[in-house]
């Protein structure tokens, strides 16, 4: 029986050691909710990190311990978290992902045990792995992995989620290992972001550093096509909403009221990082305090930065940039009775954030980058009285879903200024009307909701990949074109040449035939009972030059030019080029303003090239052009053929099937291809 293999960087679980035996505490984070009902379900399994650095005897009770929870520990040395994890994680996706480039390390030990350790979860997928199981791979630690396992187990169902942004090429095309990680990336069948600006983004990187071809968000690589889409992700709505009716939260909550009276909390909950915006939330409730003192002793921020990184220089600073603005605002506005910022730089039990989510007047959450951002979404699924505002930055993923609340750009501190008085002043029908439906949103699509989709996503890819493959030669066919060549006596090869017999090439001249591609056409004619006829798009003068002294038939620009072996070029009757000089100054406009396209002429068609302009801009100005040319060409009785990195225009007349079709007509061949 197929089962589900999830893989993320960390596993859904804590760790601890207590008088010399290990205890686990599962994980409360949205993802280890979501996916519980994945991964605890029969041989399903969660494959990630055990969080803590373990001695090698040690280790068989820990994988023991968690295979009873269907959880498979991947064991790493300090070393390894230092230059995979820390190192090329932290220090160059995560400054990169996050617009913060000048943060970026670049360092080739980093990027050796990225590598090795994507390796290694390989390793341990390939023990586990069967065919028919589905695998899901989360997350930046590990972009290498899908084309890895895609290498050992080509039929597997791979998807993949990045839950942080993927950044603009210009940003992206920074990394020295950006072909690796991108052609990693595409080992999987589905590849998924928090928005479509993340998907757009991913797919303009791929198609400007690899060589491939997209349609719309589905990318042509090696045969196979990959679907890039948008999966906002939400939270256990219903645990937050429930926790605000909790014994404990409850008390929590009459504690601050007894403390605090009718004094309005702005809230400000995340992570020490320096993608959060912590400081300019700050500078902005200043100038609030500054230009408003109505406020004075009537508003307060409760702000809680939970450690992380400190290790690091930049967050070491960010940690102390802001341990000295909040000194300096409590210090210039303080009362005997009143404190503007009540400020904790640790962790808490859920309970805490629940009873704040759940008293705050104001959630302020502006992050300069946030893939989606949570905090908001729990702030509003735990507003049960259906009060309070939700302040949010542009540069959040939620953004996108959550338009009712007040949308800043965090680098606009007058804009973050007023959106928090605006908020204090904010009549109550608005505030319930907003958050009324902020929370009909979050309680929808929460966190069970994203894992269907991107389940029945995946399984609606690979079933259509399936199809997609199944129109391809596979061995029944195969056998059925051995059987039929067999009892077959006369028979002809229609070969096109370019993309074909060769690859495309950015200088159609420099596609020349080699000695190996000659000496399989050789071979194939020492069989009597074989024609061979080359039909191609080229010029009867280059086909001339480069197979005219074989014994085949050529056929050149779709059929305008016929050769049949020891014959010479008959030309299609009736055909005209006066068409040309209107054309080909239309066509002239387009080369003068796309630097690396050119027009290649040829005695029935003309053909605008664009395979060495930058991606992107070539694609943009062929479609123009095709747009322009339509009326053009439908008026004096030409076709328009778009091809790969080429629009060509030509007689209407002639195309290569209609070519074909004339060279069999009164012959008798029983086999034609």
């Amino acid at each position: 029986m197929s089962k589900t293999i999830i893989i993320s960087n960390r596993l859904p679980v804590k760790i601890a050691k207590e008088n010399e035996e290990y205890y686990l505490k599962m994980s409360e984070g949205g993802l280890a909710t979501g996916l519980g009902s994945i991964y605890k379900e029969g041989e399903n399994i969660w494959i990630g990190w055990a969080g803590l650095d373990v001695p090698k005897n040690d280790e068989q009770e820990i994988t023991d311990k968690l295979m009873q929870e269907n959880l498979f520990p991947v064991f790493l040395s300090p070393k390894e978290i230092q230059n995979y994890y820390e190192g090329f994680s932290n220090e160059t996706l995560w400054p990169i992902f996050h617009y913060m480039s000048t943060y970026a390390q670049y360092e080739q030990e980093y990027w050796d045990y990225y590598r090795l350790v994507n390796e290694k979860f390989k390793n341990i997928v390939l023990k586990i792995a069967k065919p028919g199981d589905i695998i899901w791979i989360h997350d930046y630690q590990l972009l290498l992995l899908p084309q890895m396992i895609r290498e050992e187990l080509p039929n597997t169902t791979i998807g993949f989620f990045q839950h942080i942004p993927f950044p603009s090429y210009e940003l992206f095309r920074l990394i020295p290992w950006r072909v690796e990680l991108l052609t990693g990336m595409l080992g999987a069948d589905l590849i998924g972001f928090h928005t479509y600006d993340d998907v757009r983004h991913f797919t303009s990187s791929a198609t400007r550093v690899l060589p491939i071809q997209t349609t719309a968000n589905i990318i042509h690589k090696d045969d196979r096509n990959i679907t890039i889409d948008a999966f906002p992700m939400g939270i256990d709505a219903k645990k937050f909403n429930d926790l605000t009716f909790s014994k404990e939260v409850l008390h929590e909550k009459e504690i601050y009221n007894q403390i605090i009276g009718e004094t309005k909390i702005i809230l400000s909950i995340d992570r020490l990082d320096y993608s959060k915006g912590i400081i300019q939330r700050l500078l902005a409730f200043d100038k609030v305090l500054e230009e408003n003192p109505q406020y004075i002793e009537k508003i307060a921020m409760h702000m809680i930065v939970v450690p992380s990184r400190d290790t690091i220089p930049q967050y070491r600073d960010l940690r102390d940039d802001i341990d000295k603005l909040v000194g300096n605002i409590n210090s210039r506005y303080r009362t005997a009775a009143w404190h503007p910022i009540h400020y904790f730089y640790r962790s808490f039990p859920i309970e805490t954030p629940s009873s704040l989510y759940s008293r705050a007047d104001i959630c302020l959450v502006t992050p300069m980058r946030d893939g989606m951002n949570l905090v908001s979404k729990e702030y509003i699924a735990s507003k049960t009285d259906e009060t309070g505002v939700l302040i949010l930055s542009e540069m959040a993923g939620a953004s996108k879903e959550l338009i009712e609340a007040l949308i800043v750009n965090p680098n606009n501190l007058g804009e973050m200024y007023r959106a928090i008085v605006e908020a204090l002043e904010m009549p109550e029908e608005e505030k319930i009307s907003r958050m009324k439906n902020l929370r009909e949103t979050v309680m929808k699509f929460d966190i069970n909701h994203w894992v269907k989709i991107f389940m029945n996503q995946l399984e609606e890819v690979k079933e259509g990949e399936k199809s997609r493959m199944a129109k391809y030669v596979n061995q029944d066919l195969k056998f059925q074109f051995k059987e039929a060549i067999k009892a077959s006596a006369k028979r002809v090869f229609f070969i096109d040449y370019d993309g074909t017999l060769v690859n495309f090439n950015g200088n159609p001249l420099e596609a020349k035939p080699d000695e190996e591609l000659y000496q399989i056409i050789n071979d194939l004619n020492k069989d009597e009972r074989n024609q061979i006829v080359i039909i191609s798009g080229r010029k009867y003068e280059t086909l001339s030059e480069w197979f005219g002294h074989l014994p085949i038939d050529l056929i050149a620009e779709h059929g305008a030019w016929k050769k049949y072996d020891g014959e010479d070029w008959q030309e299609e009757p009736n055909l005209s080029d006066k068409w040309k000089q209107g054309v080909r100054h239309m066509l002239e406009s387009y080369s003068d303003r796309t630097a690396g396209s050119f027009i290649e002429e040829k005695r029935f068609s003309l053909a605008w090239h664009y395979r060495k302009v930058e991606k992107g801009l070539g694609e943009l100005r062929a479609n123009e052009l095709i747009s322009n040319m339509r009326y053009l060409t439908r008026e004096k009785g030409l076709q328009l053929l778009p091809g790969n990195k080429v629009v060509e225009i030509k007689n209407a007349e002639i195309n290569k099937g209609k070519a074909a079709a004339s060279y069999i007509y009164g012959k008798d061949f029983d086999f034609i291809m």
